[in-house]
C-alpha cells in the first residue's frame, strides 16, 4: 500500500515489482498475490489495462490512519483516559500538528455541537465543549504503514 499511496496514481504489478526490487529480491507472483489480496480486502480497486491490471487506492493514507485511530479509540472502556494517554505519548511536533488540526475543524464543530447548558435530544444538559488541543495538548503526525 505504501507504494500505491506514494505514487497517488494507478499502478501495475510490474511497476511495484521494479520499485521493490531496488531494495530486495522479490518475485513477480509475490507482488501480484499481495496486490490481489489488497483488491479482495477492498483496499484497492483495479481496472484492466491490456493484459494487466492498474490498481488504485480506495482511501488515502490519512483516512486509513484516522480509521485505525478511531477503531483503537472506540475499543477503549474509557475513551477520555485513552486520549490522555495518547496525548502523553506525543512529541512536541505531534502536539503542534494536533493543535493545527483542531483549529481547522473547530469552526465545523461549533456549527454542529450544542453549546453549554443546551438540552440534548435525550433531555440531559449538554456538556460545555472544551478545546481538546489547548496550549499543552499533543498532536498526531504518525501514519501507520502497511509495509506494502
Amino acid at each position: 500500500m505504501t507504494r500505491v499511496w506514494q505514487w497517488n496514481r494507478p499502478v501495475t504489478v510490474r511497476e511495484v515489482l521494479e520499485d521493490l526490487q531496488q531494495e530486495r529480491s522479490i518475485a513477480y507472483t509475490t507482488v501480484m498475490t499481495v496486490m490481489d489480496n489488497l483488491h479482495q480486502k477492498g483496499w484497492v480497486r483495479r481496472e484492466v489495462d491490456g493484459r494487466a491490471y492498474r490498481y488504485t487506492a480506495v482511501s488515502t493514507r490519512a483516512a486509513y490512519s484516522a480509521a485505525l485511530m478511531n477503531e483503537a479509540w472506540s475499543q477503549s472502556d474509557n475513551p477520555a483516559a485513552a486520549l490522555v494517554a495518547f496525548f502523553g505519548m506525543m512529541s512536541a511536533e505531534q502536539r503542534e500538528a494536533l493543535q493545527d488540526a483542531v483549529r481547522m475543524v473547530s469552526p465545523n464543530l461549533a456549527e454542529t455541537a450544542p453549546g453549554p447548558n443546551v438540552e440534548t435530544t435525550t433531555g440531559n444538559p449538554a456538556e460545555p465543549t472544551a478545546d481538546v488541543a489547548g496550549d499543552d495538548a499533543p498532536t498526531d503526525d504518525a501514519t501507520p504503514e502497511s509495509g506494502r
